[in-house]
């Protein structure tokens, strides 16, 4: 086996999966692109992100408590990347996706997006340029077709995901196996 090349310690996780978070700005509902985010208890089912401080969503997020998450398939792939290219101060990013909200009025959710969560902010932690907002998930949403018995199938989800630092897109490949299964015949 070759030896391990060093790598700088600001590494990345690969794949990081690609969502819209939402918040309500100035009273609009504004999208940003984020991979950052990841999933970080089980019960109550809470969602952990990384945002910039300086980010338009961010100051929503601040002043509401509330943001939504939505998971676009690879057909939004260009209206995801837009949003995470301009900032909502600059440019009303409002249209670029159909909101909706439920019960947490300011956590919009772009209905266009086959999967969609509405968080209420129960955790904000201040980090040296960003800043990790805890969300209990009040609520989610299900396009009917890309469920398979009730849960959301990745498959026809059509997730998207980004790496980093070379900032790129892929897509989901086949699955590999079962999980918690497939380990039950290696022997050591």
């Amino acid at each position: 086996m070759a030896d391990k090349v060093r790598l700088e310690s600001n590494a990345f996780l690969y794949p990081m999966p690609v969502v819209l978070v939402g918040a309500t700005v100035n009273g609009k509902p504004n999208y940003l692109a984020v991979a950052w985010i990841t999933r970080v208890n089980y019960q109550p089912p809470l969602l952990g992100m990384a945002l910039s401080k300086r980010h338009h969503t961010t100051r929503g997020i601040r002043e509401h408590g509330e943001f939504g998450v939505s998971i676009p398939g690879r057909q939004l792939l260009a209206a995801t990347d837009y949003v995470g290219l301009v900032s909502g101060s600059a440019v009303y990013k409002s249209k670029v996706f159909e909101s909706f909200t439920g019960v947490l009025p300011h956590a919009p959710m772009a209905r266009e997006c086959p999967v969609a969560m509405a968080c209420r902010v129960v955790q904000a932690v201040d980090l040296p340029s960003n800043e990790f907002f805890i969300g209990e998930i009040v609520e989610a949403f299900a396009d009917p077709d890309v469920l398979t018995a009730g849960a959301p199938d990745i498959e026809k989800l059509q997730p998207i995901t980004l790496t980093m630092p070379d900032n790129r897109y892929w897509a989901v490949g086949p699955p590999l196996g079962a999980a918690w299964s497939i380990g039950k015949s290696y022997q050591p």
